[in-house]
């Protein structure tokens, strides 16, 4: 690493700037990186030349001088803002991160974030503002999830945030951590409404439509002094863990609208009126269409729906296909949405509701190949066992009744398929078994199949499947907080502090969603056989991780008098960091704060 003199004319004028230069090792050879511009060095003594640069010493105490090369003769006189440079001394010290946090930091001002919590919670005296604290559990949650000790030990010493955040390194502890996370969490409600006016104002989001599902985490630990921590259906496939459950509401772009916490054991069905009532609370009443899937649908909760005069789509059990057999079977009255998809509008006698009956091509593949896969096993299996009661090998008729009963158990999928009896015949005991060509015949045709209900009544059966499809933006949005933000497992053992993990969750996801629609915005246009359309925008995981090696360094400059001087600077960003940072409409700092300034 060494600094690299560039020179230029100005004006007539010769000047001189230096850069901060490392050797590298390329598959074309060893080549030279810029790291950052150090700026002008002045190379003239004529004071109209001269530039001052702000620097700091090691004890952060700033100040105006002009930097000379020691090589370069110096103005006449003894000026105190000068100092002479040792050139071939000067090091570069305290590397941190900075792309991903800084564009985490800039999200958090977008929303107005900095603002919300400013009022929420930095009424008190205290150290660090706790509105700055909140910022940096948000920004973590985006960046590089972890705990709150890891937070303190690895993640924030090695990041720009205490730069950024004015925030010194030794304030950020686990404690401080754990306190902000029991001041923000009584906020949550009006959080919601404000993030839910600033996705209106910044992106035009309209939540008319909402998708409702859940999810379950679970937790490490026993979790005694936690009532919510149950066990129950766990979709993290983790039944020796007590969990919870988390109920999200988005709109049909992925924005959050809202989200509530349950006890683990609580059923999906029983969770609608709660968020029902929980939701007029906070809105008002209005006539909302809800969309959410067969596990949350029940007489009872459609009734609900409509005694507030909402409207709904929803799936169904697949076992009420079997009353809409006939449309099923029958090949007239569909209609292509796509070339995989058909669908098919019935509607029912009273005239309140309509159904939609839609076939999808590669889910019918799939349940044919899974079907075909158990029956071949189970057909196998039968054959050998008929064989051995043939052969003599197995007389016992109770061991017979148990070596099918196996058989049967270990194919459920399929079992109800087979018609299978143990009779008496002249030779002994025999095993007969057969395919039920009705059952089979019925199973062929929904296959690949599923039935929606609404009481909408505008739509089309294409609109209405497509408004169903939307329900992916929440199942997209729990795959983000569960892989990206990492909300699972949960270490805290206190219900408040569940609650408040969760409600950081979700301050990662208002960060995450709003880089998302950013870029999405961003997504160029190419060419295509029917016209022009856009191009897969970049993901909020590929941009994080392309700012993530854009960092800020101290150049530490040793004087001829036996200091050591600073300059902090940013590295120089690469082309396609600084087209993603043009892009986003943002403006990389010249330079951070000295640490006695913040």
């Amino acid at each position: 690493m060494f600094l690299r003199p560039n020179h230029r004319g100005k004006d007539g004028k010769q000047h001189t700037y230096w850069s901060l230069v490392e050797s590298v090792r390329t598959p074309d050879g060893p080549r030279q990186r810029t790291l950052c511009h150090l700026g002008e060095l002045n190379g003239s003594s004529q004071a109209r030349w001269q530039k001052t640069v702000e620097v700091f010493n090691e004890q952060g105490e700033a100040q105006q001088l002009k930097l000379f090369p020691s090589s370069v003769e110096p103005p006449a006189g003894n000026d105190p803002q000068v100092a002479l440079v040792l050139v071939n001394k000067v090091r570069l010290e305290r590397t941190r991160q900075f792309g991903s946090c800084w564009l985490g930091l800039e999200l958090w001002k977008q929303l107005e974030l900095d603002r919300f919590f400013e009022q929420a919670v930095d009424g008190d005296e205290a150290d660090v503002a706790w509105s700055r604290v909140a910022a940096v559990l948000a920004i973590n949650r985006l960046c590089a999830p972890g705990s709150e000790l890891a937070i303190e030990q690895r993640w924030f010493p090695s990041t720009a945030l205490d730069d950024l955040l004015g925030i010194e390194e030794s304030k950020i502890n686990d404690t401080r951590l754990y306190r902000c996370l029991d001041r923000i969490l009584p906020h949550k409600t009006q959080l919601e409404r404000h993030l839910k006016q600033r996705y209106g104002d910044l992106f035009g989001a309209e939540f008319d439509l909402l998708l409702y599902d859940l999810t379950s985490t679970y937790v490490e630990g026993a979790a005694e002094s936690n009532p919510m921590m149950r066990r129950g259906y766990s979709r993290d496939h983790r039944s020796d863990c007590e969990q919870m459950v988390i109920a999200l509401i988005v709109n049909n772009e992925g924005f959050p609208y809202s989200y509530e916490t349950f006890n683990g054991n609580r059923a999906d069905v029983s969770t609608m009126e709660t968020i029902l009532r929980m939701v007029e609370r906070k809105y008002g009443k209005a006539r909302r269409i809800w969309v959410f899937d067969r596990g949350i649908v029940s007489e009872d909760n459609l009734a609900a729906i409509r005694k507030r005069d909402g409207q709904y789509l929803v799936g169904t059990p697949r076992s009420q296909m079997k009353q809409y057999e006939a449309e099923l079977v029958d090949k007239e009255g569909w209609s292509q949405v796509r070339p995989e998809v058909a669908v098919k509008k019935i509607a029912t006698p009273e005239g309140e509701e309509t159904y939609v009956l839609c076939r999808t091509t590669g889910r019918q593949d799939k349940e044919k190949a899974i079907r075909g896969r158990f029956s071949d096993r189970m057909e196998s299996a039968l054959t050998r066992l008929e064989k051995t009661i043939a052969n003599g090998r197995l007389k016992d008729r109770n061991k017979m009744e148990r070596r099918l009963g196996k058989i049967q158990a270990r194919h459920p999928q399929v079992n109800d398929l087979y018609e299978v009896e143990l009779r008496p015949t002249a030779e002994g005991v025999r095993l007969f078994w057969q395919i039920k060509q009705d059952r089979k015949a019925w199973r062929e045709s929904r296959e690949g199949a599923y039935l929606l209900r609404t009481n909408l009544k505008e739509d089309t059966a294409g609109q209405l499947w497509s408004k169903y499809m939307q329900l992916t933006e929440a199942e997209a949005s729990f795959r983000t907080l569960k892989s990206e933000l990492a909300i699972r497992p949960l270490f805290h053992q206190l219900e408040t502090r569940v609650k408040a993990h969760v409600m950081v969750a979700f301050l990662g996801y208002a960060l995450w969603v709003t880089l998302k629609h950013r870029l999405k915005r961003l997504a160029p246009l190419e060419p295509t056989a029917g016209g022009v359309e856009a191009a897969a925008p970049l993901s909020p995981m590929r941009a994080l991780a392309l700012l993530s090696t854009l960092q800020t360094a101290d150049i530490v400059l040793p004087t001829t008098d036996g200091h050591e001087l600073r300059l902090r600077r940013i590295t120089e960003p690469t082309a396609a960091q600084r087209s993603l940072i043009h892009q986003l409409g943002l403006t990389l700092p010249d330079r951070l704060e000295s640490p006695r300034r913040m």
